[in-house]
């Protein structure tokens, strides 16, 4: 970095405008650290004095967007960064020139400070809501260790070195080194839903050297130091090394490492010691500093107020130029105002300046304020709205930022994780089948098992037929072993409640097991004891203990689990639980009756969106398995490929299975997501679900919730180099780019079939066009320039008519199709497809692909959903984030833009308030340009008579109350309370929201149809004017009528014009609108001759002494209000009864539907959908089925085998 780099950047850190709360130097970037001397910190064990004089950061957290000292620098940087208010700015600068200004000096610097300080108070208002969050995690309080004895702390209080005590349901106040626990050797359980969104339990485990440390007294004793690696970012790598004074040096891993937003379960306490703080923790780290984003509506805003700035120095030169020619063609200026010639040319440029002051208010000075207001009033409906209230949780929706309200109403793409965000992560055991027979927790009437004509046997049972059977059946010695692997074959921990002994709680990395444990004990085998070498389970009143002599563990390789148990009669069983593909293929040839209709029981089960795991077994001769033993102990001792070893070992003697039956375990999702999935797709937004979980987990839950549908055809990307991904997904792209041909050109013919003569001519000219562009854009071409960055964008509005295809793409292939040379043909393969699903995918992938879609399809909106602080990423990536709130603390929804309870609560918050919103910010910006463009073009016409001389035909002070209070509640009621269709209507017809994704309700083309109907509207009210008010014409007095007088008769029509317009403008009156447009007619007729009787008393406006008594004492006047601002409307009422009646829209035609109650009677489709797509449906069963496991792939086992429940835990007390 040059010096002048470094100098910005420290005045920018300075400033405020740069948060370094955020830090992006290197060493927080996260990854492998080395621990050399210049890239760690050193902590003293118990000793506070030796860590407070290094430069260790506090435990205060601070979420705000502005802090005190950086508030005036950060918030004047932001506003001045908008064009209108930097333009105004600079008008109301030149204004302070003597001479040169034809309004009052003070005409625009006071209404924008107005403005500002407005914007100010609304910053200020939201920020506020930040703090107040901080301030009670700040507040919270934890165990510290003050001499020999644990005392109460603030976590802001909390320092680095300090060790903390925390107890079962807490979260850790900073990112702590486990030292000891509750539990044997140091183990203890923790939630990381805040920072991953997986609410499934995760081990962590002490070193040896201080598992022994279980009271205040033996703890306070511990010294040495702590070499840690430097504050990062990254979630699931730590390195460090901890010293005691004997000069025993031990290395620290992320098993050790208990991060900042985390939860302890399932274990009564920890002790540990605090390594990073605050904003060093790694949570924080990831919390990068919410980027500013602007809106769709605002970007446009912007270009067109550059327009408006153009069309604004083309008048005032034009008019300037008519004052040059005036000054030197005609005799009146030198003879009469006695202007020198000489200086005509000086003056040309000087009157630019006075013209751009003149008619400066074509930009209008109270659009930003009003939007931002009206945008805060939206955000409040937002934040009050019942139906997206989660009583469970006491968590209503909440905007944490108004800037973006309009943009929910323009979204194409939704980005969404899975766990914690469609899923509960509740697993619940549903179904079983054994021996042959189908088993279900609840069986609807029409799925009751019943024998037909041929005596074959269909259908469920209930779970209490199945007790019975297990007494009496023929199958009873099955269900016996299928009872038992389920209680045995397994890494749950059980634990039993000291209040009450009776009630056990299953710790279970994985929830499928611990469904599955659960669930089992519901058939009369509960699993209540674990030991190093047994677990217990009791059965019939009795206890039974089944020595546990090996666990092969399950990897996503393996797809399967077994165990090696000796039973308690000395046989020996192995038990294995899988995947139905990895099970079927390893079944005895012989001896397994139950296949076929298991495997139409699994089928079932897929197509109810359950997931499944094959149960089977095989009996082994005590000679095999100490041959086997011996394989396999060497194998677990192996050095290198230690995992391969014991996979090829687990192959030796996981074969010649018998069948025992299937279970199918529901992965709970959240209510109303499969409809609020379906009513999005059927809006037009396509839906991308971005997930850390396997490819057949993700699979399956995408057609649980309707993501993935009977008729898709799936396209499975999993490739393991770069050139096979890249010729992947260019063959099917070649493959779509034939069909989108195909389909354009039955389009062309049918479009040709309408046309003859002339017209045929030019679609066949057209057509021959469309040959030489697909000669230059073939599928190679076109590749190569999508390549070469020759193509700027994927046309995201193109509807085509194409058999529907999902696209699956696991993360290893997706870092290839990320790939500079492969990203943009796997966007445009993407959006072609109806879904996506990318299945292992990192944070920082997640964050990769929404900018991918962000920056290469054309005017796109994205949104991005989470629950976890790995989804922060894509949520800040976005043009909108949400975040799943409902439990303290969640990072997700503490950086998003705004937090909803449920997943199902987006349908409302996207085509409710985000189609209302576009709707009103659409009319709102609309009308301010009309309504000021309208005004202040009198003063460009005006120019033609007053011999382009600058003079106003406004008072001052009556242009700066123009827009702050007599045309500033119609704007306001048309952006707040405006409905251009009902709620019920919305959610009827979602197709309705592609209104907002097509920009339709505010594009260029209508902003320019606006922008000329004003030039209409103020050229016909001043042609009137000028015909009915002319110099000549005499008052009842005597007087002759002068400026002034036509002036504020103008302004008065004017101002009952565009609150006429507003009226035909508005869908929905409420009593506001009726007092918009009442109101404001009535404030101007009241309050105008009361200010014109006190003002000039004070010498303020001297000009309007009289006015008022004349005018209104004036037939022409009262003739002009009442016929003038009609006339020009009558072109609008007859363009809008064309439109409704002879080019209707979508719109239109829904709100007569609303209006007289019409009923819609078109036939539904879906029982006739579900007959065609049967056959697909049973052969995507056949290809794919989800399977339960979901825990941490390896390295389990050996912890849970250490485990002994029946040893009583300490108090650490």
């Amino acid at each position: 970095m040059d010096s002048n780099e470094s100098f910005f950047s420290r005045l920018a850190h300075r400033l405020g405008i740069i948060d370094r709360r955020y830090d992006t130097s290197p060493q927080s970037k996260g990854g492998r650290v080395r621990l050399a001397q210049e890239e760690q910190r050193t902590i003293a064990l118990n000793d506070s004095v030796r860590n407070q004089v290094k430069d260790f950061s506090d435990n205060k957290i601070s979420t705000t967007k502005y802090t005190v000292v950086t508030f005036l620098f950060k918030f004047l940087y932001e506003q001045f960064s908008k064009y209108a208010n930097l333009f105004f700015l600079f008008i109301g600068c030149i204004q302070q020139i003597p001479g040169l200004s034809p309004v009052n000096r003070l005409g625009t610097l006071l209404p924008l400070s107005i403005v500002i300080l407005a914007s100010a108070a609304k910053e200020v208002a939201e920020d506020s809501k930040r703090a107040k969050q901080d301030a009670i995690v700040n507040a919270t309080k934890v165990k510290t260790l003050h001499g020999s004895q644990f005392v109460d702390k603030k976590w802001k209080d909390v320092v680095v070195g300090d060790i903390v005590r925390v107890e079962n349901g807490q979260f850790f106040p900073a990112d702590l080194i486990l030292l000891s626990s509750s539990e044997p050797d140091a183990l203890c359980y923790i939630e990381t839903s805040n920072l991953d969104g997986e609410t499934n339990l995760k081990i962590r485990q002490g070193i040896p050297e201080t598992a022994h440390l279980l009271d205040p007294d033996s703890v306070s004793l511990l010294s040495g130091e702590i070499k840690s690696e430097l504050p990062n970012n990254s979630l699931y790598t730590y390195e460090g090394t901890i010293t005691f004074d004997g000069g025993k040096t031990v290395p620290l891993d992320p098993g050790q490492l208990l991060l900042r937003g985390a939860m302890l379960r399932n274990t009564r306490w920890i002790y540990g010691i605090v390594v990073f703080t605050g904003h060093e923790t790694k949570l924080m780290r990831n919390a990068t500093a919410a980027p500013i984003k602007s809106t769709k509506v605002e970007r446009s805003v912007n270009k067109q107020i550059i327009f408006l700035f153009i069309t604004l120095m083309a008048l005032s030169i034009l008019c300037s130029l008519g004052a040059l020619l005036r000054t030197l063609s005609s005799n009146f200026e030198s003879d009469v105002l006695l202007i020198q010639r000489s200086f005509a040319v000086a003056d040309f440029f000087w009157n630019i300046l006075t013209f751009m002051i003149l008619f400066n208010n074509l930009i209008p000075l109270s659009l930003i304020v009003t939007m931002e207001f009206v945008k805060y009033y939206i955000a409040s409906l937002i934040n009050a709205d019942l139906d997206m209230y989660y009583e469970v949780n006491d968590t209503p929706a909440t905007a944490r930022t108004s800037s973006l309200v309009e943009e929910l109403g323009q979204v194409d793409f939704i980005f969404s994780d899975k766990t914690g965000t469609l899923t509960c992560n509740i697993m619940e055991f549903k179904m079983c089948s054994i021996a042959g027979i189908a088993y279900a927790e609840t069986v609807p009437e029409d799925k009751k098992a019943v024998v037909d004509d041929r005596g074959v046997l269909s259908g469920y049972h209930d779970f209490k037929t199945l007790l019975r059977n297990a007494e009496v059946h023929e199958t009873a010695g099955v269900i016996a072993d299928f009872c038992t692997l389920l209680s045995v074959c397994h890494t749950v921990i059980p634990e039993r409640d000291e209040s009450d002994p009776k009630n056990i709680i299953y710790q279970a990395s994985s929830p499928d097991e611990g469904a599955l444990v659960k669930g089992v004990q519901l058939l009369g085998y509960t699993f209540t004891t674990r030991r190093p070498k047994s677990v217990s389970v009791e059965h019939s009143g009795y206890t039974h203990e089944y020595e546990v002599l090996n666990i092969c563990e399950f990897n996503s390789t393996r797809k399967r689990m077994s165990a090696v148990i000796r039973m308690p009669d000395g046989s020996i069983k192995l038990y294995i639980k899988g995947a139905d593909t990895v099970i079927f293929e390893r079944l005895a040839k012989r001896g397994n009756p139950y296949v076929d209709s298991t495997m139409i029981h699994l089928e079932d089960y897929a197509n109810e969106g359950l997931r499944t795991l094959c149960l089977a077994y095989r009996d082994i001769s005590e000679s095999e398995y100490q041959e086997w033993s011996r394989i396999y102990d060497r194998a677990a001792t192996t050095i290198n490929n230690r995992s391969e070893a014991l996979d090829d070992a687990a192959e030796l003697i996981e074969k010649d299975l018998i069948l025992l039956g299937a279970t199918a375990i529901e992965d709970k999702l959240q209510d109303g997501v499969p409809d609020t999935i379906h009513t999005l797709a059927n809006a037009g937004i396509k839906l991308w679900v971005l997930t850390g979980d396997r490819q057949e987990t993700a699979i399956n839950i995408g057609f649980s919730c309707k993501l993935l549908t009977e008729e898709m055809t799936i396209l499975v990307c999993n490739e393991s180099t770069h050139l096979d991904t890249k010729m992947f997904l260019m063959e099917k792209l070649d493959y779509f780019r034939k069909a989108v041909a195909a389909a354009e050109a039955e389009a062309a013919a049918s479009r040709k079939e309408k046309y003859s003569g002339f017209g045929k001519e030019v679609w066949e000219l057209i057509d021959r066009g469309g040959e030489w562009l697909a000669s230059q854009n073939g599928a190679v071409g076109m590749f190569r320039k999508i390549v070469s960055g020759e193509v700027k964008g994927i046309d995201k509005d193109k509807v085509l008519d194409l058999e529907p295809f999902a696209l699956v793409i696991d993360g290893r292939t997706l870092d290839f199709a990320l790939e500079p040379d492969v990203k943009l043909i796997f966007l445009e393969l993407a959006c072609l497809c109806k879904a996506v699903v990318c299945c292992r995918v990192s944070p920082l992938q997640k964050a990769l692909v929404v900018s991918l879609v962000k920056q290469n399809v054309d005017g796109a909106i994205t949104l991005a959903i989470g629950d976890g602080a790995n989804d922060v990423g894509m949520i800040q990536a976005a043009h909108v984030g949400v975040g799943i709130s409902g439990m303290e603390g969640l990072q997700a929804a503490r950086s998003a833009d705004v937090a909803i309870a449920q997943f199902r609560y987006l349908e409302k918050l996207l085509l409710v308030h985000g189609g209302w919103a576009y709707d009103r910010l659409s009319k709102l910006v609309l009308y301010c340009f009309y309504k000021n463009i309208t005004l202040y073009l009198i003063q460009f016409w005006f120019a033609f008579d007053n011999g382009f001389s600058g003079q106003t035909i406004f008072e001052s002070w009556m242009q700066s109350c123009y827009n702050v209070m007599f045309t500033l509640c119609q704007p306001v009621a048309l952006g707040i309370f405006d409905q251009y269709v009902n709620s019920r209507m919305l959610i009827k017809y979602p197709q309705l929201y592609r209104l907002g994704q097509r920009s339709e309700f505010y594009n260029n083309k209508t902003f320019i149809f606006w922008v000329a109907n004003s030039f209409l509207h103020s050229f016909m009210i001043y042609w009137f004017m000028k015909v009915t008010s002319s110099e000549s014409q005499m008052l009842a007095d005597g007087r002759v009528v002068n400026i002034w007088l036509v002036g504020m008769n103008l302004y008065t029509i004017d101002i009952i014009l565009v609150t006429l317009k507003a009226a035909i403008t508005v869908n929905t009156w409420t009593w506001f609108t009726r007092l918009a447009v009442l109101g404001s007619l009535v404030a101007w007729m009241t309050l105008f001759p009361l200010y014109a009787w006190l003002a000039p008393m004070i010498n303020l406006s001297p000009e309007l002494y009289g006015i008022p008594g004349t005018m209104y004492s004036s037939w022409t006047f009262w003739f002009s209000i009442l016929v003038v601002p009609v006339m020009p409307l009558i072109r609008d009422f007859v363009w809008k009864y064309y439109k409704r009646s002879y080019w209707p829209r979508s719109y239109h035609i829904i709100q007569e539907m609303q209006a007289f109650n019409i009923q819609d009677y078109r036939p539904r489709m879906d029982w006739f959908k579900k007959a065609v797509y049967k056959a697909r449906q049973i052969q995507r069963l056949k290809r794919s089925r989800g399977f339960a496991f979901s825990q941490t792939e390896t390295g389990q086992a050996n912890l849970i085998r250490n485990y002994d429940t029946t040893i009583k835990k300490p108090s650490g007390l």
